[in-house]
């Protein structure tokens, strides 16, 4: 028998916390642990986006907080196999690519780099400014895969939700996770 993967997903300040729900959903349906973290400023972004009654606890295992550096994934020993940043703000991305540990979520994705285990950060900025370039260069020197929410146009999306649902399969490709029917190019 397989075993179940574990995976981190942070929640951090930036646009694009439909692409974290949509992903979450994802991680349910294909029976992946999730354990859940989310900054301050992303909980404003979310009610923002999302509306104040969004409930993402149904959709993971368990949520952390972001405070808490006793959490399970503040150790190595801990054995999540991966960590996804959706979406990572630049904020965050500097904390990780500089090593530099002011809340789980920067302290579990330094963690996460130094057992070698997937780290997915999927940034959210536009344009780049030469210092978020160079430390999407640091975290990818570091280990990390830098995975913008690009969208893929020649799916014909109708809608919002599927194209972050595309997207969530695409990471889940990237963590090893298969998603039955995930568009493809030529396919």
């Amino acid at each position: 028998m397989q075993k179940k993967k574990r995976i981190i997903l942070a929640i951090t300040g930036a646009t694009g916390t439909l692409y974290a729900l949509e992903f979450l959903k994802l991680m349910k349906e294909l029976n992946v642990e999730v354990h859940g973290l989310v900054s301050d400023a992303a909980r404003k972004v979310m009610e923002l986006e999302l509306g104040s009654d969004i409930d993402l606890s149904e959709y993971t295992d368990h949520w952390h907080d972001v405070h808490d550096f006793t959490a399970p994934m503040a150790s190595g020993s801990a054995a999540f196999d991966a960590m996804v940043v959706l979406p990572c703000s630049m904020g965050s991305l500097a904390a990780i690519a500089n090593g530099i540990s002011a809340n789980l979520i920067h302290r579990a994705a330094d963690v996460t780099l130094k057992e070698r285990r997937p780290l997915i950060l999927a940034v959210r900025e536009t344009p780049f400014n030469r210092t978020h370039l160079k430390n999407m260069l640091k975290a990818n020197d570091a280990g990390a895969i830098i995975c913008p929410p690009m969208p893929a146009f020649y799916h014909k999306i109708d809608d919002f939700n599927d194209l972050a649902r595309i997207f969530a399969g695409r990471l889940a490709g990237l963590l090893g996770v298969q998603v039955p029917d995930q568009p493809r190019w030529g396919s």
